[in-house]
């Protein structure tokens, strides 16, 4: 297990952490529709993922209380961005799934910021993008831990 506490390996994650923060903040910029929140972008996004979910499954995904998923799926709603429809064991239970529109948006959104990070590897020299390919794996894999 790595030394977090000092050192390299400290210096390592203070290094990852600001640079996927600062990333971040950049590729939130590549907004197609300025009228969602992230919060709402990101729960379009996991629909994408999982193709349909209850507002309780969607609020432990994306770290949010249960009201607050609540309000965020009624706002996406009034938008034309998700159906909600009956659960199919639970009646007391509504499952969100996302609309066409969504979908249309969400690949423009994908589009756009794919070809933003595109133009940012284009200044990178082959060494540096075999090992931005290499970390890609990990980086997912800690995005979802």
């Amino acid at each position: 297990m790595p030394d977090l506490t000092h050192g390299d390996d400290a210096a390592a994650v203070n290094s990852l952490r600001s640079a996927v923060m600062r990333l971040s903040r950049r590729l939130k910029h590549q907004r197609v529709d300025e009228s969602l929140s992230p919060t709402e972008m990101s729960v379009l996004g996991t629909l994408s993922l999982c193709g349909q979910a209850t507002p309780g499954e969607l609020a432990r995904k994306e770290h949010v209380q249960p009201p607050s998923m609540t309000r965020i799926v009624a706002l996406l709603e009034a938008k034309g961005l998700v159906r909600l429809e009956p659960h199919s064991e639970d009646r007391r239970q509504k499952v969100v799934t996302k609309t066409e529109q969504a979908e249309a948006m969400l690949e423009e959104s994908r589009r756009k910021r794919n070809a933003f990070l595109a133009t940012l590897v284009d200044d990178l020299d082959e060494d540096e993008w075999a090992k931005l390919r290499a970390a890609a794996p990990v980086l997912e894999k800690l995005a979802h831990l």
